[in-house]
């Protein structure tokens, strides 16, 4: 921790209005939000200018609490400071010596409740949109009452794929999708997208059926050891694919990424290593399948239309794996991209729920992201590769994004298929 810490060298650079680094700076203009002042402040508990207690007392997480995760830090500062995992682990000691909010394990096992949740997905559905439902969330949970709760869909993504009917010829052989949280028990037609698009690159897709939860949403809250445990189960289910080379594809930047990003520092195993190195992004697939064969990628699209998409990035896709293969893609399926330049959305996961976040969330969105998305065109598709970044622009502007697969999956050609 105190090396990860000794990286931030004061120079500043997170003191910018521009980029990525650092969102809450960007919209409070306080030092103490900046990666340096966290920096500083942790850097203080470990050498003891401050009482060494306070690494896991409230002060620190007062800085900390602001910081959203993006991890644009990590890869905009010239010294990597990756604030996103000192706070996590930070966080994490605080909840072992304080103890961790009901608030805190709720949200970190939100794979468990949306689960549970999908049985009865209408029910749940009508009493989430009751206000008085609403108010008694915002004063006893938390969870502040203007801010949509996402649906669960009547068809969750899994019982979709049971009755799908895969294409019969997969040239490319055998490909693994992650289907995350909010693609199985949310958006289905995510996932739907995904597969269509997958077939028509020529893989035969495969759904793990013990693949559990990314455990990001456990990580984020400070609650490593369960994440580890959850990290654990994931590498085993998935070791063996990894072994024989099989592609781990998601479209969830924060879930897809953590395999490669988080797993092999939580499991510091070969095995993790293996699944580190498998895990791509759907995008990133369709750039090495148009490098190794470009006629069938040209094949699979239609390539007609040019109509202008605007794109938003995932932070953690923009600091770890970057947007081009994004733009690439959507592309090579005949749109014209236009990339906006913005910070994070201001959602963050989970941050954007909690009451005593929601106005700087909307502070953080309208900076610059809804400022674009209202003045784009109104011919013009709005995409996302996060499902934060759509619940935010689908409550702050009037427009209805869509994740970039979707806008992928409409332009298949015909003989390729698309989603049921």
């Amino acid at each position: 921790l105190a090396r990860a810490v000794e990286l931030c060298n004061g120079q500043g650079a997170c003191r910018k209005l521009d980029g990525g680094m650092c969102p809450s700076y960007m919209v409070t203009l306080d030092e103490e939000h900046s990666t340096r002042g966290r920096a500083n402040l942790l850097r203080q508990a470990l050498n003891g200018v401050i009482p060494a207690e306070e690494l896991s007392g409230h002060r620190i997480q007062e800085a900390l609490d602001l910081c959203v995760e993006c991890k644009a830090c990590k890869s905009e500062c010239p010294s990597g400071v990756d604030m996103a995992k000192l706070k996590y682990e930070v966080l994490t000691k605080h909840h072992e010596e304080h103890g961790t909010p009901l608030r805190a394990r709720l949200f970190g096992r939100i794979a468990t409740l949306s689960r549970l949740g999908s049985y009865a997905a209408p029910v749940v559905n009508f009493v989430n949109g009751l206000r008085p439902v609403r108010v008694l969330m915002d004063r006893f949970g938390g969870i502040h009452r203007d801010r949509p709760l996402p649906r669960l869909a009547h068809e969750p993504f899994r019982k979709w794929f049971a009755k799908h009917e895969p294409r019969r010829v997969a040239p490319r052989g055998e490909v693994v999708l992650f289907d995350d949280t909010f693609m199985r028990y949310y958006q289905p037609e995510v996932g739907q997208a995904s597969v269509a698009v997958l077939e028509a690159l020529g893989y035969e897709v495969t759904i793990v059926d013990r693949l559990g939860c990314c455990g990001r949403p456990l990580i984020s809250k400070g609650q490593l050891g369960t994440a580890r445990e959850w990290a654990e189960q994931n590498i085993a289910q998935l070791a063996s694919y990894a072994a024989r080379g099989v592609p781990i594809v998601g479209v969830e930047p924060s879930c897809l990424l953590t395999l490669r990003d988080e797993y092999p520092e939580l499991v510091a195993t070969e095995a993790a290593r293996q699944v580190a190195g498998s895990a791509l992004l759907l995008d990133e697939l369709i750039a090495q399948v148009a490098a190794e064969e470009p006629e069938r990628v040209a094949a699979a699209f239609s390539s007609a239309g040019g109509r202008e998409v605007v794109l938003h990035g995932h932070c953690h896709q923009k600091a770890i794996a970057g947007m081009g293969t994004t733009e690439a893609a959507l592309a090579l399926a005949g749109y014209q991209v236009k990339t906006v330049d913005t910070a994070c959305c201001g959602m963050a996961g989970s941050f954007g729920f909690e009451s005593e976040h929601y106005e700087i969330s909307e502070a953080m969105a309208r900076r610059s992201l809804i400022p674009a998305v209202d003045a784009a065109s109104s011919e013009a598709a709005i995409a996302v590769t996060g499902v934060s970044c759509r619940q935010q622009i689908g409550h702050f502007s009037e427009r209805e994004p869509r994740h970039a697969v979707e806008w992928l999956a409409d332009m298949l050609a015909a003989e390729s298929g698309g989603p049921e």
